[in-house]
């Protein structure tokens, strides 16, 4: 059923009800301070010099001002880490102390006062990950994809749930009203009955369609009784089809990459749904001459889904099915895929060769690598076939009865002004996350009668009022909890931290019996979302925005210095699902917080357990792996993950490491640089060490007070490469022993084993390390900041704010209180969702 184009009328309607949500961002100082600023600081912050663009003279002490409050803060923060003021200025411990204690009360009692009056952060918008996933489990529909349709959000903070970030404007409303209809058009269906399913069957040569493609004889050929047959590599003649041949073997020995478009001849998706796809198929070993043999490992396989072209480059390309091992002896495997109507399921086998285009080179258009020892790996298909759309349950199926009730697909009614009345109450009941005023349905309604009074059909004009109303304050905002007879505002605030979607039933029933504010019932609340299947959503999204892993695939590898690594998507999709596991059994299993710097196991693959030199692990799945005692990998510091994100794909700069890790793990986030400090660049030639190089850059005092607090940790990583293998030398271009050979797309390459790397180094604080064992020692030391900065990250992605200045107290009573358990994960968690900073003002306060 398609909808018509956006009304006027509604337009109007949601711009009046988004600008009702908007909510502003909005004396004398204390004895001691006035005393000791004026001996201390007011020299260089006066009004003539005013260092660092501070007039200590003229600022007020007005901290109802947020301005003034917010730079008598960072004055605050200064002092207490001894930054300010410098020698010979500084002041004794004890006029420290007494400094910041008298800055503190007042600060903290100000923005406590703030807090009581109008809450933690304002409303807040739902991001585009929510507001999908809120519609999913509204409408039903598990696979609606609307993100591309929408604005990203910014972020701050490492996070992009911030309310201060997520704004609204005319163009993103526009945005928002185009997703709405496009998911409510996928949840309508329009037949009495369900599309018919359809079995698609293809064999031998008709396993590819675009055999030409593939990257050359090696990459992909036919065989019989396990040798290769000649073929002609190309798609036969326009209106010609492809016989089927049960007794051909498709044989495929490469791994997605462009050119790649290899897809079964035919088999294409009738209509939007699932299907079930089966195959046959044997892990197999190439050898000389296209001889097949029975291989000695799994290979595993993806699918995606896409349009059939002529090229990689097609719109709405998505991985589908999973990821499935092929083991050697024969069998059928069978997985479900999710197809839009007109799609095709792609092949994609991991870990193997991607041989490329070298049209300036020598070696012709494609050369495939040279075999390893015993022969290349690949995967022998036999035959597959696709059966669907798979029926639902019901039809029509719960996507349109959620909109539609009991009308059917011809949305009839007798009645249907009572209809739609009934309907759009029933539709908002279900979508709204708490209970809605009947003032603030009449506009709605009023809406869907104006439709209907134009001759819109009852379903269009319900379609109407669905779609404003999901574009409404009422379903973008989340509230700020502020009363303590809201439990919905908890409920919001508990579902959308731990599973980025809306309460489900059981949360709902709480909140209505008011029983979300008892501690034992909001613990056994954050078990059981712990436990369920959406606490994914939360760690996937928590780890792309806090880590930075949505970005894992950002910077390729400079393939002249490593080679290895071209094109190896296998190795960096597992690099990604690591860190998650890893992550989530941190809070699963109640870990301790330095897990994050350390840890005595490893979730690997069988290709994370190559990159990380252990013993042999078999298939893609990942395992919990003991690590012996001498390697340097465990925790989050030392993850392949963790260390590409903070390198560059060419080198492995100290200092963006450093900062990275002092920024993302630690939370001792370094000021920016000077304007006009120029960056560390390497010197690939191999000439001159990363640590020459620093000396040089931090000779001077603008430099070297910043850098002495993060380049020490970056130079503890330096054994570890691009990619975060080990390393004892570096690489270069020119200087040191050459190494050659060709790569897995079949160029030749050419590096050299330069200097040894030197990992020891001095921290701020004067204690020495050696390597990444004694680094790790160090910081595990500082258990209570890894802890702090681990719960200052739940906060904002829990409630929307930043941790404030009068939230300071509580959050350290949480770490003191976990401080002898070794501040475990879940246990930090826990006592966040019991606090007044997670419930609301009302909850009372800590004393400072």
């Amino acid at each position: 059923m398609r909808m018509h184009p956006i009304m006027p009328s509604t337009f109007s309607l949601l711009i009046g009800l988004l600008l009702t949500a908007s909510v502003l961002h909005a004396d004398e100082i204390p004895a001691p301070v006035a005393v000791l600023l004026e001996r201390n600081c007011v020299g260089c912050h006066d009004g003539s010099s005013k260092k660092g663009n501070l007039d200590l003279t003229s600022l007020a002490f007005d901290l109802e001002d947020q301005a003034t409050q917010d730079r008598w803060i960072q004055i605050h923060d200064r002092i207490m880490k001894g930054e300010m003021p410098p020698a010979p200025n500084d002041l004794s411990e004890s006029e420290r102390a007494l400094m910041v204690t008298a800055l503190r009360r007042p600060l903290a009692a100000a923005d406590r006062a703030k807090i009581a009056t109008s809450g933690r952060g304002p409303m807040r918008r739902l991001n585009r990950i929510e507001f999908q996933q809120n519609l999913r489990d509204l409408l039903h529909l598990p696979h609606l994809d609307i993100l591309d349709r929408l604005p990203h959000d910014r972020q701050s903070h490492h996070c992009d749930k911030v309310s201060s970030s997520l704004d609204m404007s005319r163009l993103q409303l526009m945005a928002y009203l185009d997703a709405v209809e496009i998911a409510l058009s996928s949840a309508i269906v329009s037949t009495k009955d369900p599309p018919p399913a359809q079995k698609r069957r293809v064999e031998g040569k008709q396993l590819a369609s675009k055999w030409y493609l593939a990257g050359g004889r090696e990459s992909l050929f036919f065989s019989r009784d396990s040798k290769g047959i000649d073929l002609e590599l190309r798609s036969p003649p326009k209106g010609q089809t492809i016989e089927p041949d049960p007794s051909v073997e498709m044989a495929l020995f490469r791994s997605p990459g462009w050119p790649y478009a290899l897809w079964p001849d035919k088999v294409i998706a009738h209509t939007t749904g699932e299907y079930r796809v089966r195959f046959s198929a044997r892990s197999v070993v190439q050898l000389n001459d296209f001889v097949l043999q029975t291989g000695t490992r799994s290979v595993p396989m993806t699918f995606r889904s896409r349009k059939p072209t002529n090229h990689d480059i097609a719109e709405n390309v998505r991985p589908t099915g999973g990821i499935i091992d092929i083991l050697p002896e024969q069998r059928v495997y069978e997985t479900v895929v999710y197809l839009q109507e007109g799609q095709a399921i792609e092949y994609g086998l991991l870990g193997l060769p991607s041989p490329q285009i070298d049209a300036l080179g020598k070696t012709g258009y494609y050369r495939y690598p040279p075999f390893p020892e015993g022969g290349q790996p690949g995967v022998a298909f036999r035959w597959l076939e696709m059966e669907g759309p798979l029926s639902p349950e019901t039809w029509p199926p719960a996507s349109h009865r959620v909109l539609f009730d009991n009308l059917g697909v011809d949305v009839k009614s007798d009645n249907p002004q009572a209809d739609a009345k009934r309907l759009l109450r029933r539709f908002i009941q279900l979508a709204a996350r708490e209970p809605v005023p009947e003032d603030a349905i009449a506009p709605f309604e009023g809406l869907v009668l104006g439709e209907l009074n134009r001759g819109e059909t009852l379903a269009e004009a319900l379609q109407s009022g669905y779609q404003a109303f999901l574009c409404s304050n009422l379903f973008l905002y989340l509230r700020e909890p502020m009363t303590s007879d809201n439990h919905f505002t908890i409920a919001n605030r508990l579902s959308h931290f731990l599973t980025n979607s809306r309460p489900d039933a059981e949360l709902i029933r709480l909140a209505q019996n008011q029983k979300l504010r008892d501690p034992a019932t909001l613990r056994a609340q954050t078990q059981r979302l712990i436990a369920g299947d959406g606490f994914d959503h939360f760690v996937r999204h928590f780890t792309n925005s806090w880590l930075n892993l949505s970005e894992l695939r950002r910077d390729d590898p400079n393939v002249r210095l490593y080679p290895e690594y071209r094109l190896d998507d296998y190795l960096v999709e597992s690099m990604g699902r690591e860190t998650r596991a890893f992550f989530a059994a941190m809070i699963l299993e109640n870990l301790p917080a330095y897990s994050l710097i350390d840890a005595d196991f490893v979730f690997v693959n069988d290709r994370l357990a190559r990159h990380y030199g252990l013993h042999e692990v078999k298939g893609s799945n990942l395992q919990r792996v003991a690590l012996p005692g001498s390697s340097p990998y465990g925790g989050l510091l030392t993850q392949a993950s963790v260390l590409k994100l903070s390198a560059d794909g060419t080198s492995t700069s100290p200092v963006l490491r450093g900062v990275w890790i002092m920024d993302r793990l630690i939370g001792q986030p370094p000021p920016p640089p000077p304007p006009g400090i120029p960056a560390v660049e390497p010197d690939i030639r191999g000439a001159q060490t990363i640590r020459e190089l620093i000396a040089k850059h931090t000779a001077s005092k603008t430099c070297s007070g910043c850098h002495a607090k993060f380049d020490p940790v970056g130079l503890a990583l330096e054994n570890f490469d691009v990619f975060g293998a080990w390393r004892a030398h570096y690489r270069g271009l020119e200087t040191g022993g050459r190494v050659s050979g060709i790569d897995r797309a079949g160029h030749d390459f050419s590096y050299t084993i330069a200097s040894k790397v030197d990992a020891s180094g001095r921290l701020v604080d004067g204690r020495q390390f050696e390597n990444i064992h004694d680094l790790k020692a160090l910081l595990r030391d500082d258990s209570h900041q890894l802890a702090r900065n681990l719960l200052n990250q739940f906060t904002i992605y829990a409630t929307g704010t930043p941790v404030r200045f009068g939230d300071r107290a509580e959050i350290e009573a949480i770490l003191d209180a976990c401080a002898n358990n070794d501040y475990l994960v879940r246990d930090l968690m826990m006592a966040l969702i019991n606090s007044r900073i997670f419930l609301g003002a009302s909850q009372g306060t800590v004393n400072q």
